[in-house]
């Protein structure tokens, strides 16, 4: 194997203890467990207002199409995901699925572009969940001290809830997993509770008519957003509405869905996590669709998109619109528990994806060591510390296409890494197959690649600086200290060290030979002759004249001679 950037870790070795690839965390999770970490990450309060927006100002009432479009995209990606998950159960996720299949710059780059997904995540959610807070104690008549009314609910700047979210995760996270999942359990529990109250409530005022036209017409709108990669590719201005509309729309709600791929990080925690992450992987995936396809249809339902304003939450504007507007208090106790549930769920992924990366030696080994509560309490710490730090520094809630760029990039290696092994490694037992392949990557890989061409300029100039960064730390620190690196180097040394010759082999036992003659009455015993001298010599017996060696005689004397009694063993 080639000791370079471009050396790939063998499977064999990934997902064994030797390298520390299983059983150095905890077992916790079953199948039941992973599809309720799936839905507390891909069910937010993105799923009360998202549908609204995206139909107010892009596609009408075919916003429908749109979230069923973006969830077969997604569904592409997860059987990817599912295969890789279930050939490779460890933590790293697509990183760790990048290392196997291609090498470790790129899986190193992998990583990185999740690092930057996850942490922007955390940042984002935790800034949406003070404002979402801040709206929710205002609409229940909750009076803020003028003291605090300046430091909550702040879009930038210094923001006291989401610095308290924050911390107040990272420590349940820092003191053990299973703690953190009751928690998750309860959250998501009473968040699906909200969605279905939601749905059936809405349906109640459900009205034909808002339907129609399904696809309006389409027209050029101004381009307030900045150009995309395909705008720039295409020229021309943007369009809206219309079946184009219907497609623009995809990539944003994109955002909703991810979650998906952060199954694969607890691996390692997971009883039977070859079938069971497959399994939590797809399932959770097809329940977030049917639940955003059915807020989708109560929102354009209960009110035409024409009278929806994207700069008010949506479903409360519906309601009210039908004179149920007590129903936006239960949105905003939903939209908390959804914000705080995906919180909790980046959180555990980002901390296991930096833990695997810090094992492998491409980060400070310290952020792999394991704490006593079985959990990796230091890497929960610095991702905590760092997801604190940009969300009070930064404007993160401008940087959202971030996240979506950094996801749909690691899509993008999975889908192709299923096609490299099953060319370099089909000897390799898949406990989940990805069906009709090629066609299924190659066409996860196409529109993968049209979703991010629909992401503007801006924001891919501040993607090639992050993976530029990450670059410059992998030369100066990774590159120098990998594990892989390091265990190459030693079988090359070994491979290029002088032989030694092996010593002489000792000589075979030279037994004594013994006459018959030195046996009194053994040569009466009838059918014993004593040794020849020629076999005596065969066995490393003395030459003919030679004294006896000493010893008891090759065969011993007669039994009834060795003891009383006969037998050997008489007494």
């Amino acid at each position: 194997m080639r000791n370079n950037m471009l050396r790939r870790l063998p499977i064999e070795q990934a997902t064994g203890e030797s390298y520390g690839g299983r059983h150095r965390l905890h077992f916790v999770y079953k199948t039941r467990d992973l599809v309720i970490l799936g839905l507390g990450v891909m069910i937010g309060a993105g799923i009360f207002k998202i549908s609204g927006v995206q139909a107010a100002t892009m596609a009408g009432p075919a916003v429908i199409l749109s979230f069923v479009i973006a969830g077969i995209v997604c569904l592409l990606a997860a059987l990817s995901y599912a295969e890789l998950s279930s050939m490779i159960p460890i933590s790293g996720s697509a990183y760790s699925f990048t290392y196997v299949a291609f090498g470790e710059i790129w899986a190193w780059l992998i990583g990185w572009s999740l690092i930057l997904e996850l942490l922007l995540a955390a940042s984002v959610v935790a800034r949406a969940w003070s404002l979402f807070a801040t709206q929710t104690l205002t609409d229940f008549g909750v009076s803020i001290p003028s003291s605090l009314s300046q430091v909550i609910g702040n879009e930038k700047g210094f923001d006291l809830l989401s610095l308290g979210i924050l911390l107040l995760l990272i420590a349940l996270l820092a003191t053990g997993a299973r703690l953190s999942l009751r928690t998750l359990w309860f959250m998501v529990l009473a968040k699906l509770i909200v969605i279905g109250l939601v749905i059936v409530g809405g349906l109640i005022f459900f009205d034909p008519g808002n339907l129609t036209p399904f696809t309006p017409p389409s027209q050029t709108v101004p381009n307030t957003n900045g150009n995309t990669i395909l705008d720039a590719i295409m020229g021309g201005s943007p369009h809206a509405f219309g079946i184009w509309g219907v497609f623009a729309a995809a990539p944003a709600i994109i955002f909703a869905y991810i979650g998906f791929d952060l199954l694969a990080t607890t691996a390692e925690e997971t009883e039977d996590a070859p079938r069971r992450v497959p399994r939590g992987i797809v399932i959770s995936l097809l329940i977030s669709i049917a639940l955003y396809v059915g807020v989708a249809v109560t929102m354009v339902g209960m009110i035409s998109y024409k009278d929806l304003d994207p700069s008010k939450p949506p479903l409360a504007v519906a309601f009210s619109a039908v004179g149920a507007a007590s129903m936006g208090k239960v949105i905003d106790v939903g939209a908390v528990l959804g914000l705080t549930t995906v919180i909790l769920v980046v959180l555990i992924s980002l901390t296991r994806v930096i833990f695997s990366m810090a094992r492998d030696g491409l980060m400070p080994v310290r952020l792999a060591s394991v704490s006593r509560y079985r959990v990796p309490s230091w890497a929960t710490l610095v991702a905590g510390g760092a997801a604190i730090l940009m969300s009070q520094i930064l404007d993160v809630l401008t940087l959202e296409e971030m996240t979506v760029i950094g996801t749909l990039f690691a899509f993008l290696s999975v889908s192709a890494g299923v096609l490299a092994l099953r060319r370099n490694r089909p000897d390799l037992h898949r406990p989940f197959r990805v069906p009709a392949v090629p066609l299924t990557p190659l066409l996860s890989i196409l529109a993968i690649g049209w979703l991010m061409l629909n992401l503007k300029i801006q924001t891919w100039g501040y993607f090639a600086i992050w993976m530029g960064v990450g670059i410059l730390l992998y030369l100066a620190y990774g590159h120098r200290h990998s594990r892989m690196r390091v265990l190459l180097d030693a079988a090359a040394r070994a491979a290029a060290a002088p032989r030694v010759a092996a010593p002489p082999a000792p000589a075979p036992y030279a037994a004594p030979y013994y006459p018959p003659s030195q046996y009194p009455g053994a040569a009466s015993r009838p059918g014993y002759q004593g040794l020849p001298q020629q076999g005596a010599q065969s066995l490393g017996g003395p030459p003919p004249g030679g004294p006896p060696l000493g010893g008891p005689p090759l065969g011993g004397p007669p039994p009834d001679e060795r003891r009383p009694g006969g037998g050997r063993h008489s007494r």
